[in-house]
């Protein structure tokens, strides 16, 4: 086997833990002796051990002379665990190889400097573009130091998603749905606006066959319209955060943080939404929570769309059509929203009886377009 065969199965050992390892990245790892594999590993989760180490504890005094494949430079500083780089040192390893540098700033190139230094062999990327993809949330977060942010949007195929009297559908089929609680599986915050609260009343967790893990649930309220009957308040299977303006009654606050949610309020002068946005990513990345999903409702898309604060894009396509009511995109027909957003990378598959398109953003590509 050659090395893009080993780093192949890295990167898929990696995907295990994918949404477990925040505020950490998703890394896999392979160590090769004369052509047999004779250890693995991967992250699993933030203050457990790193792929690295799980490998060379599998491979022992094997360890020596054999090549290491891991889909993420080895770190080289102490965080909750030992650095990486010493231990593949010290196992005696003699080539690594790469697929991506970490762009962390604790790291950046000095855990490929201290490999080198011991004079082990560095072969850096490998398989990058896809260990990359793999691995684009802690990437993002690295770079940039703001959550990475995935934009769920259900709509009509004249982009409705509510009839005139605004009483909400359910758009997509079960199919749909259930890819939906598969995506809130593996990010860390899951975000809506208040009138998706007073409309639906929604639970907001994570629903699988098999179990799975629920986000941490953010509610947009600047004026704590959240009654403390809604089910995100009344149900405590995940933390509730509710955003409001530091004007807010004193009454409702304490009302609520008695019902064990967190709120924040937010100086009331960041009178537009997209400077509400834009503290909340950066209080959200403060607590390691890197990745975001915006579910609902319009009022909150645009708003994330306008800041420039959309990374990912899922949109749901149902095979309806209502000719009038509220778009998915407050205050834009669904046609500018595509355009204004100048969407690459763009990939459709058939969900069911619905449409899922899975696109990427350009940096800088919104707010000139759909700016009213």
């Amino acid at each position: 086997m050659n090395d893009e065969a080993y780093m192949k199965m890295a990167i898929d050992l990696s995907e295990i833990a994918r949404g477990r390892t925040s505020p950490n990245p998703t890394v896999g790892a392979v160590l090769v002796k004369d052509d047999r594999i004779i250890g693995f590993g991967a992250h699993l989760r933030a203050g457990t051990a790193h792929a690295e180490i799980h490998a060379l504890a599998m491979a022992g005094e094997e360890a020596r002379g054999s090549t290491l494949y891991v889909t993420l430079e080895p770190c080289a500083h102490h965080g909750r665990t030992p650095p990486c780089a010493h231990a593949v040192v010290t196992a005696g390893v003699r080539r690594v190889v790469i697929a991506v540098e970490d762009p962390f700033h604790l790291v950046a190139g000095r855990g490929i400097a201290i490999l080198r230094t011991a004079g082990i062999e560095v072969s850096l990327g490998c398989l990058a573009q896809e260990a990359s993809r793999s691995n684009e949330v802690f990437l993002h977060y690295a770079r940039t130091g703001r959550p990475f942010v995935t934009l769920k949007l259900a709509a009509t195929l004249d982009g409705r998603i509510a009839n005139q009297s605004g009483r909400r559908l359910a758009i997509t089929g079960a199919e749909a749905q259930l890819e939906v609680h598969r995506l809130r599986n593996v990010v860390d915050v899951i975000a809506v606006g208040v009138a998706t609260v007073l409309a639906d009343d929604p639970l907001l967790t994570t629903r699988l066959p098999e179990g799975g893990r629920s986000p941490v649930r953010v509610i947009f309220d600047r004026t704590l319209r959240t009654p403390v009957s809604a089910q995100v308040v009344q149900d405590r299977s995940a933390p509730t955060i509710i955003v409001c303006d530091d004007v807010a009654h004193p009454s409702r606050i304490k009302a609520l943080e008695e019902m064990g949610v967190e709120v924040w309020a937010l100086p009331a002068s960041e009178s537009d939404n997209e400077s509400r946005v834009q503290s909340t990513l950066r209080a959200l990345a403060e607590r390691g929570l890197i990745h975001v999903l915006v579910e609902g409702g319009s009022i909150l898309a645009a708003a994330f769309i306008k800041a420039d604060c959309v990374d990912r894009l899922w949109f749901f396509h149902a095979p309806t059509l209502l000719c009038s009511g509220v778009p998915a995109v407050s205050g834009t027909a669904l046609t500018d929203v595509c355009a204004g957003l100048s969407l690459r990378d763009v990939h459709w598959r058939t969900v069911g009886n619905d449409s899922l398109m899975i696109a990427t953003p350009e940096r800088g590509g919104a707010r000139h377009q759909i700016d009213s």
